[in-house]
């Protein structure tokens, strides 16, 4: 009788189980066919990442592999983490000294580095592949690509930093898709003190 009992519970968490991999599979994110894939390869600041694209096809014919480009995330601007001119426009804009804006800025890129890490080894760390999607303008006149990046788990890697508090909202048109959910992340966020508004 016992015996017969641990059976069916056995069996009925079994199913369970197989029922809730089923459902888990079914809500796995899948990008639209129109994003490309591109691994991380580096983390320059808060809001400016390297990637390498394995693969992409130029002109319909002629397949290009490992290319690499500088993406500056669409929508979100997150202070400097080194001195340079920006850094110091950045204390002006803010009122705060140059000394405190690279170290919120250094607290900014560490954000975005783990949300991208898979593990670090010692000094190298290991990133994740990411999704690009494109707005209007897919890039800026320094060369680097404009994108929104999204993470396998189907978050959006800008969305995450603003929302966290490691970013300001920074809207340059024609690229705008997102700009009214970033602005209103970007309040919760300081209203919460959450990120660098602690």
């Amino acid at each position: 009788m016992l015996k017969s009992s641990v059976i069916r519970v056995k069996t009925a968490i079994l199913i369970l189980l197989c029922f809730s991999g089923i459902s888990i599979a079914e809500n796995r994110w899948k990008p639209p066919s129109d994003y490309i894939k591109a691994k991380v390869i580096r983390v320059i600041d808060g809001d400016t990442i390297i990637v390498k694209i394995p693969e992409t096809t130029f002109n319909s014919r002629k397949t290009l592999k490992n290319l690499r480009f500088t993406v500056r995330l669409i929508g979100i601007d997150t202070p400097e983490s080194k001195p340079n001119r920006r850094a110091r426009l950045q204390s002006k804009e803010t009122e705060r000294d140059v000394k405190t804006i690279i170290q919120l800025g250094k607290r900014a890129k560490r954000f975005t580095e783990n949300l991208l890490s898979i593990k670090r080894t010692g000094k190298k760390r290991f990133y994740k592949t990411v999704f690009l999607e494109f707005d209007i303008q897919p890039q800026d006149r320094y060369g680097r690509l404009l994108a929104y990046v999204w993470l396998s788990d189907g978050r959006m890697l800008n969305r995450e930093i603003i929302c966290e508090g490691y970013a300001y909202p920074l809207t340059i048109p024609p690229n705008v898709k997102y700009q009214k959910q970033f602005l209103r992340c970007f309040r919760e966020a300081r209203e919460k003190k959450k990120g660098l508004w602690r």
